[in-house]
């Protein structure tokens, strides 16, 4: 996955969850921000160097989308929206299925609609993406604010194993070089909860790390989970 018209930034304050303002060429610019979370550890006023997409689209209330940001050493990308796109891809080279012959994109399924569904000969899966940008200490975690639609997708892909499909929960480490994955049990103790009770219902957990550089990013490899 690739961006173009990358550039770099400094991040100056976020007047709310939205929109971002930053410093680009010695100019205040307004930036839309690709990720709701909070990630007050990742946006340190005046401090923290980012990265940005210039946009060419007349129609924007922004002309520039925050993509990325470094923290010390480290690049992480924040884009929400890329993590399904990147499992899209991972998947579509052969990881988790061999030889897929669907996968479609926003399935419905009862109330919930999932990130994507892999058909693969009798095989039919549930697949539910949550995208990890919370780290300390080499360590990540998920959710960095509690998501009552992340325990409605669990209990959800409970009631998939239930009808013979197959389910997922893939947490996409929008970094690399972390130790291991486990729920973030302080900011949302259900979820922690909920997500060890899908485990136990045969939801499958993964967790993978991303290559990240300031203008891409590809999934590399498993990490650990704990739960």
């Amino acid at each position: 996955m690739k961006y173009d018209n990358i550039l770099q930034g400094r991040f100056i304050s976020r007047p709310n969850r939205f929109i971002a303002n930053v410093e680009i060429n010695n100019k205040i610019e307004v930036c839309h921000v690709k990720n709701t979370g909070r990630c007050k550890e990742l946006l340190i006023p005046e401090e923290t160097t980012v990265f940005v997409q210039e946009n060419d689209n007349p129609n924007r209330k922004t002309k520039y989308s925050l993509i990325t940001v470094k923290k010390g050493d480290r690049l992480i990308n924040m884009d929400s929206q890329v993590p399904n796109k990147v499992v899209y891809e991972w998947i579509k080279k052969g990881n988790l299925f061999n030889s897929p012959s669907l996968i479609k994109p926003e399935k419905k399924y009862d109330k919930s609609r999932f990130d994507l569904y892999v058909e693969e000969g009798s095989r039919k899966a549930f697949i539910e993406v949550k995208g990890v940008t919370l780290e300390e200490d080499g360590v990540v975690r998920f959710p960095d604010a509690p998501t009552e639609r992340g325990v409605k997708h669990l209990k959800e892909l409970c009631n998939c194993i239930d009808e013979g499909y197959e389910a997922y929960i893939i947490f996409v480490i929008q970094m690399k070089d972390v130790l291991y994955f486990e729920p973030n049990v302080r900011t949302h103790k259900e979820f922690g909860e909920v997500l060890r009770e899908a485990k136990k219902h045969g939801v499958n957990i993964l967790a993978v790390d991303c290559d990240v550089t300031e203008n891409s990013i590809d999934i590399r490899d498993y990490v650990k989970v704990k739960i």
